[in-house]
């Protein structure tokens, strides 16, 4: 297989967003249900950046092939939420949220670098504007990605916070069966199109939000 420098760089930031993103986005995760009541991140050691705490091997081995993934899950007591369905759908939120942090911060990156670039070209700033656009777009991809309402990702937990008793009974009855059928579909490709589509989408309103920035940028940079 030939690798091209796009490609060992694509990887490269994967294995940023292994080790940096995924631990800070289950960090989030931990705490938020600290603040929210629930000290059981904090005892289990999860409530720290730490990347041997958080990384999963089947979550890293998808994000790095795939670019969709996950992390270890943070494990919560929702007993000791004052309410239990808004404390569940606000921990599993942080995550998302924590990675649509990263990707603004990504793409004001992104931005200020290919302003430099288009004013004075050169290898090194090629390679600086492309770690961050990799890097927005993963970001915002795997925020899309948790939010899927499906076990064990985030936006199950979220969906929760709406959904009646019964739905949420069978959920957690079948909830084997469909987390093994969403692996087999994630891992053959068959959702490759989809989540690049919905991931290419949240770039591009993301860039579309930040137009601000380049107005800013072109009255500074010239």
């Amino acid at each position: 297989m030939h690798f091209t420098q796009t490609d060992v760089l694509k990887y490269g930031v994967k294995l940023i967003v292994i080790f940096l993103v995924i631990p800070i986005h289950e960090f989030a995760h931990a705490w938020a249900a600290h603040k929210l009541g629930d000290d059981t991140p904090v005892y289990q050691n999860r409530l720290t950046l730490n990347p041997l705490a958080h990384i999963d091997p089947i979550g890293a081995v998808c994000i790095f092939f795939t670019g969709f993934g996950w992390g270890r899950p943070v494990q919560v007591n929702p007993t000791r939420f004052r309410k239990y369905r808004k404390g569940m759908a606000l921990t599993a939120a942080a995550g998302p949220i924590m990675n649509l942090i990263m990707a603004v911060i990504g793409i004001v990156f992104y931005k200020v670098s290919t302003a430099i670039y288009v004013n004075n070209p050169s290898d090194a700033l090629s390679w600086v504007q492309l770690i961050f656009y990799y890097f927005t777009l993963l970001n915002v991809g795997l925020a899309a990605f948790n939010l899927i309402p499906v076990p064990p990702l985030d936006g199950s937990k979220i969906l929760g916070y709406f959904t009646p008793p019964k739905f949420d009974k069978f959920i957690r009855e079948n909830q084997l069966y469909i987390s093994l059928g969403f692996l087999l579909l994630l891992v053959t490709g068959a959702l490759d199109y989809p989540l690049s589509w919905i991931q290419n989408g949240m770039f591009w309103v993301m860039d579309k939000l930040t137009f601000w920035l380049d107005l800013i940028i072109k009255a500074v940079v010239k």
